[in-house]
């Protein structure tokens, strides 16, 4: 490999190895979802809710993209396998507030072993180059949050089920 490639040739392995990272990102967490018996949306809506919670359901739904419906069963699964405890709102008794339970998968052996392997590939890094990791990561984080937005996903009404079929013939009104 060139030890010293051009701007033009980092940038082309950082295309490939971005894209790597995703597939390699979401095939492990697929893979730790199946392990703790949740479907992958399940999971990812549960690392939503351990970020960010206590969430309502109808915030979840925003966060995730998710239809109410859908939202209603996805808390049902992960509450019937202990994984969300409800509680009413202090603050309003109309409303109930979800709580991630999450020790099981923290205490999981498989995301265990993921943590210190992540732990000791940041050991090579200086402050400053973990502040420079970090700062992609968020960058990227927003971006992708911004993009998945702009497709119609999270935080946006979205696209009617007519303009999600490929080829969509629009009646007029």
């Amino acid at each position: 490999m060139n030890e010293n490639p051009t701007r033009t040739e980092l940038l082309a392995r950082l295309r490939i190895a971005g894209r790597e990272h995703s597939d390699a990102t979401v095939l492990f967490h697929s893979a730790l979802a199946a392990r703790l018996g949740l479907h992958p949306t399940d999971y990812k809506a549960l690392g939503v809710l351990d970020r960010l919670g206590p969430l309502s359901a109808g915030d979840l739904g925003r966060r995730t993209g998710l239809a109410a419906a859908s939202v209603t069963n996805l808390i049902d699964r992960l509450a019937a396998k202990g994984f969300v405890r409800r509680e009413p709102d202090p603050t309003d008794r109309r409303r109930v507030l979800l709580h991630a339970e999450v020790g099981e998968l923290t205490d999981n052996e498989f995301f265990a072993s993921w943590q210190r392997s992540a732990t000791q590939v940041w050991q090579r890094y200086s402050d400053t180059e973990l502040a420079v990791i970090l700062d992609f990561l968020a960058d990227t984080a927003e971006r992708l949050r911004a993009r998945t937005e702009a497709v119609g996903g999270v935080g946006s009404d979205g696209p009617s089920d007519q303009d999600r079929r490929p080829h969509a013939v629009r009646r007029p009104d």
